[in-house]
């Protein structure tokens, strides 16, 4: 049986707000965290179901290293959820702001 895929995540005291400002920044990956925050944890490809694996890829990597996703394998699933307490221990409201600001 293949080995389980592994992701490395930062300590949420290495989480720094000029990642999280600049993941939150581009309007495919708000979107996707938008998802994330209405719907819980979910599979990637339902984050970008039309976009190429890279492309998908790419955005939930960035997501996963800036500290605004947990990214967990489950078989060949790969599911996604905001890492909503560890924001908000960090950057009190700031995720809350932007979901409310990108609403408008």
């Amino acid at each position: 049986m293949a080995p389980s895929r592994a992701y490395i995540h930062p300590e949420t005291d290495e989480i720094s707000l000029p990642r999280v400002l600049f993941a939150l920044s581009e309007p495919l990956r708000l979107a996707m965290v938008q998802k994330l925050a209405a719907d819980g944890e979910v599979d990637s490809i339902d984050l970008g179901p039309d976009l190429p694996r890279s492309t998908l890829t790419h955005h939930t990597s960035l997501l996963r290293e800036s500290g605004v996703a947990f990214v967990r394998a489950e078989g060949r699933k790969c599911l996604i959820s905001l890492r909503r307490d560890d924001l908000n221990a960090r950057f009190p409201g700031v995720l809350d702001s932007v979901l409310a600001g990108a609403q408008e």
